[in-house]
């Protein structure tokens, strides 16, 4: 084979590698903070492509798109131009788990995505495949695609999605392609392992997509969207959304799928060997579902639109690896879909990731300079997880360049914090997804004031425009003000206020009571008081509900302040970023070795390391302290 004349193509300050939704969110954030930046992509094609669910948010997944949204990224605004229905979910639960999710039109949040990305001045976009990362004296200098263009950059973000090595699976068919049928990369892996970077095998996979007049749609549960549509982005909070939403359905699988799967195990690639990589614990294949729940007679399968036009239909939960006759005879057992036709057959893809706890909090390798990695490549899932991590990889690329203190968010700020924090500091054995169970401070983490909690800190790095931050303070001023005076509105106990608070099922007054501590009777809200509030101002609905659940979770929200106030003692103790642990005397062996591995910035960060003890933590902070002491001694000599 002949070798590859390298060319000059161009200079750059930031080059990102990729252009799924992590690439997308850091090739914004580094162009609109003034750095010129490339933004490289196997296709153009490609460009914030939806490979597996045609949705953005859900459980969890809708915080980190709301924070965002706050910081100044696109992911929310460009669905909330491309969605064709809208849902909030766990209504019925408390404040603190509720999440949206939407449905997209895949093809149009592509389009949206591209037209943004190539109206921005500050950035260029290029069809290309990377093969080689540029490393001098651990210093990123640049890289090299496969045509022999060479760039030099300041900076490099790698955020290659399935890409490494990806690999196709069903059945006992398996060949090299990422994902989607675009072209898989397969040299960049070998470029990492020269650089030291150890590569493991994750594994994903995707259900068919199934002609939408082959489903007989009277077997099913209509899933409509909500009658009032909340928008994802705080920049359209009081727009009017003129749609006609498009209906999801919901039906099962029966126990003729379940013996069908079963009969097959032996050809499914998972369980033939075949795959060696890990897959996803909380998206399972139906193969693994069939089998972990063996008492389970049926499994919810939700049919979901890929988009207005076109007849694709997601078949979501029933992701699978089996040969394509048998995902064919299986799917045909479902209820609705005995008639179902295909138009993509299910599979599984394979491919290389990193082990994220080479990582800094940062994204940046703690042993290459300015050389960062978003995500799937970090071992994450999701479109969200992986814009979360762009962005934030994004903007530390900048203040790299700049010279500026790092950008990290921590666990009591945003659940972008706690995702960080999670790969960063405990890594992964299987790819990564948001939850809000993983969010110890949820209560204050909560979706509908991410903008008050992170927008003042996009506005400060030079992410958030002047009209944005303008809107969030006065909201913030709105909430204040609102609480401010149902404090000062006294009801006193007549016989006209307790015949309207027995009406509502409520205790009768006997002294007198502000609104403000009447809201927090269980049976009791915002809403139902404005009876015997005449002075009472027509709010913005996000403004009520927010004065709603501060007074009704005050309590609550002031023990989780105490907690992260807590919290906040430990991560302030940072520690040296050289520190050979060996030195230390009193910590255990395990812990001199996670220390050593994970070198982390701070003792809070370090009680997060698995095979760190609470006694480890007391000498760090003994460790500390007498460091602390001898330097002032060394002073006052």
């Amino acid at each position: 084979m002949r070798e590859i004349k390298k060319f000059h193509a161009g200079d750059f300050d930031v080059i990102i590698v990729g252009a799924g939704h992590a690439g997308c969110e850091a090739a914004l954030a580094t162009s609109r903070m003034g750095m010129k930046t490339l933004m490289l992509t196997m296709s153009l094609d490609s460009i914030a492509d939806m490979p597996c669910n045609p949705n953005i948010g859900g459980t969890g997944k809708g915080h980190l798109v709301r924070e965002i949204d706050a910081l100044g990224g696109e992911m929310a605004i460009n669905i909330d131009k491309s969605f064709i229905q809208s849902r909030m979910l766990n209504t019925s639960k408390g404040p603190a788990v509720h999440s949206l999710r939407v449905q997209a039109d895949k093809k149009k949040y592509h389009k949206e995505m591209k037209k943004v990305l190539e109206q921005e001045p500050n950035l260029t976009l290029r069809e290309g495949e990377v093969i080689d990362i540029l490393v001098e004296d651990s210093i990123t200098k640049g890289l090299v695609t496969r045509t022999g263009a060479t760039y030099n950059g300041k900076a490099v973000i790698l955020a290659t999605g399935t890409y490494l090595k990806g690999r196709i699976f069903i059945g006992e068919v398996n060949y090299s392609s990422g994902p989607g049928s675009f072209s898989p990369s397969n040299i960049l892996s070998d470029s990492l392992m020269k650089l030291n970077i150890e590569l493991r095998r994750f594994k994903t996979g995707t259900p068919a997509r199934v002609h939408g007049d082959t489903i007989d749609y009277s077997k099913t549960e209509i899933q409509p969207g909500d009658d009032e549509i909340i928008p994802f982005s705080f920049l359209n909070i009081d727009k009017k959304f003129d749609i006609e939403q498009v209906p999801c359905y919901l039906t099962y699988t029966t126990p003729l799928t379940h013996e069908i799967i079963r009969r097959n195990l032996s050809r499914s690639p998972m369980y033939s060997g075949d795959i060696e990589g890990v897959g996803p614990r909380y998206c399972p294949s139906i193969e693994d579902k069939v089998v972990r729940f063996s008492d389970k007679e049926k499994h919810q399968v939700f049919i979901e639109p890929e988009g207005l036009d076109t007849k694709e239909m997601y078949v979501q939960g029933v992701s699978s690896t089996l040969p394509e006759e048998v995902q064919l005879e299986m799917y045909k057992t479902i209820t609705g879909l005995e008639n179902v036709q295909f138009m993509r057959s299910a599979y599984g893809i394979e491919y290389d990731c990193i082990d994220p706890t080479i990582l800094k909090r940062t994204l940046e390798h703690k042993e290459i300079q300015n050389l960062f990695f978003a995500g799937q490549i970090n071992g994450s899932s999701g479109y969200e997880e992986a814009a979360a991590q762009g962005l934030v990889a994004g903007i530390n690329a900048v203040m790299n360049i700049e010279g500026k203190e790092p950008f990290i968010l921590d666990r009591s700020e945003a659940y972008i914090g706690v995702l960080i924090d999670d790969l960063v500091t405990k890594g992964t054995d299987e790819p990564y997804r948001m939850m809000t169970s993983r969010a110890e401070y949820r209560l204050t983490l909560r979706q509908d004031n991410a903008d008050l909690r992170l927008t003042e800190k996009g506005y400060k790095i030079g992410l958030v425009t002047e009209e944005r931050y303008r809107k969030t303070l006065m909201k913030k001023e709105l909430m204040e003000s609102e609480l401010s005076r149902l404090k000062k509105v006294i009801v006193t106990p007549t016989a006209k206020i307790n015949d309207f608070l027995k009406k509502l099922g409520s205790t009768p007054l006997k002294t007198a009571f502000s609104l403000y501590d009447l809201i927090k009777r269980p049976e009791l809200d915002y809403e139902s008081l404005a009876e015997i509030d005449p002075d009472r101002k027509e709010l913005p609905r996000e403004i009520r509900l927010l004065v709603e659940t501060h007074i009704k979770y005050e309590g609550y929200i002031k023990k989780q302040m105490a907690q992260i106030e807590q919290f906040k003692k430990l991560e302030s103790k940072k520690l040296p970023e050289n520190q050979d642990y060996n030195e230390i005397k009193g910590l255990s062996n395990e812990a001199k070795q996670k220390l050593n591995q994970i070198k982390p910035d701070s003792v809070g960060q370090a009680s997060r390391i698995s095979g760190v003890s609470p006694a480890d933590i007391n000498v760090l902070l003994i460790y500390l302290e007498q460091k602390r002491r001898g330097m002032k001694g060394e002073k006052n000599d």
